[in-house]
């Protein structure tokens, strides 16, 4: 017992190089007795051609292929079609696989993420069977088991992502979920080529939240704007008043220019400007 017990350990688990034996040596055989019961189909379809025909001839459309299991084993490597292809009625058992891209939704995930936030995750996966005998051999239902692991790694991934995360790279998230899924399911045939999230829900409380955080944010960067506007305008009339200061002609045609603008307006105001040296000595006088 003691010398088995290392053989048993150094024995490898079955990984992705055991299912090359799909597509690499040679088939086991039938047996002798399968020999025999294939032998004696062969001899009852001779005996009752052509009627035998309708029962050993069958057709697969473009997009499917047959897996043909004779007495519980692959006759072949390679699935069979499109087009005609031949059984042995009673020894045969054909399983069609449809090599056509599948979608299917993935229904809305209950997810934490990872800084605590409870939201309602859905997406969408597309795939398609790439090699017909492995789906077959390998898994019970290729569709359901792709199905199922969609769901299971949505959640695991997006378990690990903040929800700032979730919101803005989902493309980038889409494509992890994808390569995760392709690497899991090659065994079984299936390649997956997209998937996508289709929305994000969150609580109606946290919206809330989310949008006053939003609304406090814009009126914040609001004032910023008006107080920056307000300190150019001061330093713009400050720099005004300092030219008009240095030529007291500049003051002139700038009342001018007021009287000018007043009067295109039709308006009954009525101005009469002084000027503003007169104004001075007058003020001048009586101090």
């Amino acid at each position: 017992m003691a010398e088995l017990e290392p053989r048993r350990k150094a024995s490898p688990p079955a990984t992705r190089a055991d299912n090359t034996q799909l597509q690499d040596g040679e088939l086991p055989g039938v047996g002798a007795f399968g020999g025999l019961l294939i032998l004696l189909s062969y001899i009852i379809i001779i005996l009752l051609f052509p009627f035998s025909l309708l029962y050993t001839v069958k057709i697969v459309t473009e997009y499917e292929r047959a897996v043909i299991l004779r007495l519980g084993r692959l006759t072949s490597r390679r699935a069979k079609g499109p087009g005609l292809f031949f059984i042995l009625p009673c020894m045969d058992d054909i399983k069609v696989v449809d090599l056509r891209t599948v979608t299917f939704d993935v229904p809305p995930q209950e997810i934490l993420t990872k800084d605590s936030v409870t939201v309602r995750v859905d997406g969408v996966v597309y795939f398609r069977i790439f090699n017909p005998t492995m789906s077959v051999v390998k898994v019970e239902n290729a569709y359901n088991s792709t199905f199922l692991l969609a769901q299971t790694t949505m959640r695991s991934v997006l378990g690990t992502k903040n929800l700032s995360q979730l919101l803005s790279d989902r493309e980038a998230i889409s494509n992890e979920m994808g390569e995760i899924l392709d690497k899991a399911t090659d065994v079984w045939g299936v390649k997956v080529e997209r998937v996508e999230i289709k929305d994000v829900r969150l609580p109606a409380g946290f919206q809330r939240a989310m949008a006053a955080e939003a609304e406090s944010s814009r009126e914040a960067r609001a004032k910023v704007i008006a107080a920056e506007g307000e300190q150019n305008a001061s330093q713009a009339l400050k720099e005004a008043a300092d030219v008009l200061d240095e030529s007291p002609a500049a003051v002139q045609l700038r009342y001018l220019q007021t009287l000018n603008q007043i009067a295109g307006e039709r308006n009954h105001t009525y101005v009469f400007p002084l000027p503003v040296d007169l104004l001075m000595k007058m003020f001048g006088k009586s101090k």
